[in-house]
């Protein structure tokens, strides 16, 4: 059996930046234990694979050890590999999850433009083990639905951050998205998951549904110019409807070929 598969930069509009993701067009759905072992060879953050229904495509996301719920980067990297591969005649496409119900595309000159539930946080004392797996002191610490959001008092600080993965894979969550205010756009970030196999994501969109929100609240304001300040480094242009956050940014194409596995 031979598998189309794209690998994609997200969040960036040259190749070698941004986060890297691998999309698997499937003709059919198959055994999930298959699906893991692809997104474990593949090796990226995040592995996509979408199936064609009618005029949607269902959509799930792999990570080298486990399924996860949300992926923005990795839904930005399926469309783009639609719209600009695949040649998809529409300028949105909708996708159906089992986990984070209907997302949507939109594509706007070379930027795409997703539409995301807004995730809200909540007042927490940060969990033990968090500030000194991260060797900070923050400003405040929230939670959220599945990651903890902690606030330092400037981009310097967020740059300078060099947690203890094996400490940190401890904490109870998801993952840990560090932030501050930004010197030249209105706040940056990163990303750390040890606990589903990534260490530190290069760019993260489904954190921005909690940043998004956050950073709206506290800076007065709709439409936020971010910037994930990882070794890759990416940027996304969000804006907060209420319940919604739309998410945009670029892509570029960095592979296309085939994967071949058994049929039995």
């Amino acid at each position: 059996m031979k598998i189309p598969i794209y690998q994609v930069d997200a969040f960036t509009s040259r190749v070698f930046a941004g986060n890297p993701a691998a999309v698997c067009i499937l003709d059919k759905w198959l055994d999930d234990n298959l699906l893991q072992c692809i997104a474990a060879e593949n090796n990226l953050s995040e592995t996509a694979f979408i199936v064609k229904d009618e005029d949607t495509f269902e959509l799930r996301w792999f990570t080298p050890i486990t399924e996860v719920t949300l992926c923005g980067h990795a839904t930005l990297a399926t469309a783009f590999v639609l719209f600009n591969c695949l040649k998809w005649p529409e300028e949105t496409i909708l996708f159906q999850t089992q986990k984070s119900g209907q997302l949507s595309v939109f594509r706007h000159g070379d930027l795409l433009e997703m539409d995301f539930p807004s995730i809200p946080v909540h007042n927490q004392i940060a969990p033990e083990g968090l500030n000194q797996a991260l060797n900070v002191e923050p400003e405040i610490v929230f939670g959220s639905a599945e990651d903890m959001l902690v606030v330092l008092n400037n981009e310097k600080s967020v740059r300078e951050v060099r947690p203890d993965f094996s400490r940190l894979a401890r904490v109870d969550c998801r993952g840990v998205i560090v932030t501050a205010k930004g010197n030249e756009c209105d706040f940056v970030s990163r990303f750390f998951g040890p606990r589903v196999g990534i260490n530190e994501d290069p760019v993260t969109g489904s954190a921005h549904c909690v940043l998004t929100p956050y950073w709206a609240k506290r800076l007065n304001k709709t439409s936020l110019h971010a910037l994930q300040i990882s070794s890759r480094g990416g940027e996304l242009f969000c804006e907060h409807t209420g319940q919604r956050v739309k998410i945009s940014g670029r892509a570029a194409l960095y592979l296309k070929g085939e994967i071949i596995v058994p049929d039995n």
